[in-house]
């Protein structure tokens, strides 16, 4: 079979719709609007505990970075990995948006450790037991890390990325990496070019070279495998639009938060370990630091709970229409549902706006 990146019908689709200057049904779907402040609900709790709180179809974007069962420290053993993970990835899909975005960072650096997982063991449930899409898997490429006599040094660290339907939201303009000038300027001259996209910038491609945090770095908190905020800001703000909520359900240290506060997204970060809160705050205080005279952190509230109060239960106008309770007319049960659903698809006597 020949290689399918060089002859793809839905990359050359979407390109010749971007040169008629359509977009994709993503893109039409997501209109979130600008909200003057954000949501962020962050709480001690079990991964699986926390899912069975969200309604179906109610996020957008969910970060994880699990732990790897390398017995790092006490949340980081479990007797069957694959069991227990498969047990939160379904629940994952499950309170996805049909937009709706599934990161997961890991390692393939397994060595017969026995009852280990990596991004392996996922990658292989999500292939088995799992309709989403794998649209990318990104290698995250670190200059700095620890040296090695029986291997090659690691430089790097892999990053899947699922998408939850076909018309999964990705924004490229917000991530793109300006030219420098000497490029830009001879790639303006290229008449095969439009100034436009030159003007935008280049996509970043699926090798991000970004530093791992040093142990002296002004961001650490005190977490282990605290990842860089420039990491996690990159896709926030291509996978999720202003106004939806990101889920990060091993939060660890915070940093979710910090960046969908930062982002404008309402967010919800749960951990199994309370420390969660004290490096939430250390995360604040440096927000704080970082924000500066000449600009403001913008407008939140940070919730003591998962509550009603949360844009997750639909209190708030996140897209095109407010969530609704929904009744199946067949057998009479009530479900809350997000505004990614297709409205004409309910019929009028099974919809009712939430109470």
């Amino acid at each position: 079979m020949g290689n399918r990146s060089h002859k793809n019908a839905g990359h050359m689709g979407m390109n010749a719709l971007r040169k008629r200057g359509g977009v994709h049904s993503s893109e039409r779907i997501t209109q979130a609007g600008v909200h003057d402040k954000t949501f962020h609900s962050a709480v001690t709790s079990d991964c699986l505990e926390l899912l069975r709180q969200l309604p179906d179809e109610s996020i957008q974007l969910i970060v994880c970075d699990p732990p790897y069962n390398i017995q790092l420290a006490h949340w980081d053993s479990h007797q069957d990995y694959l069991a227990w993970a498969s047990g939160w990835l379904r629940e994952a899909e499950r309170v996805l948006a049909p937009t709706g975005n599934l990161v997961l960072f890991g390692g393939l650096q397994y060595q017969a450790e026995a009852g280990s997982g990596d991004l392996l063991t996922l990658i292989y449930d999500m292939r088995k037991n799992s309709a989403m899409r794998l649209a990318n898997l990104i290698v995250w490429n670190y200059p700095n890390g620890m040296s090695a006599q029986r291997f090659f040094a690691n430089r790097h660290e892999e990053i899947a990325w699922f998408g939850k339907t076909s018309k999964y939201y990705f924004d490229l303009d917000s991530v793109r990496e300006p030219y420098d000038e000497e490029t830009k300027a001879a790639y303006m001259k290229d008449k095969r070019l439009k100034p436009e996209s030159v003007k935008k910038g280049r996509n970043p491609t699926n090798v991000w070279r970004m530093s791992r945090l040093n142990g002296n770095s002004k961001e650490r908190v005190g977490h282990p495998t605290q990842k860089p905020r420039e990491v996690i800001k990159r896709i926030v703000r291509a996978l999720s639009f202003p106004g939806s909520v990101v889920l990060d359900y091993f939060a660890g240290s915070g940093i979710t938060t910090r960046v969908a506060i930062e982002e404008g997204r309402h967010s919800i970060s749960g951990d199994a370990d309370p420390i969660l809160h004290e490096y939430l705050g250390k995360q604040l205080s440096l927000m704080q630091e970082d924000t500066g005279l000449l600009s403001r952190v913008p407008k939140y509230e940070l919730l003591k709970k998962l509550s009603s109060d949360h844009p997750v239960f639909g209190r708030t106008v996140i897209s095109l229409r407010d969530t609704l309770e929904v009744m199946d007319p067949q057998t009479g049960v009530s479900r809350m549902t997000s505004p990614y659903n297709v409205w004409a698809a309910l019929p009028n006597p099974a919809r009712k706006p939430p109470p």
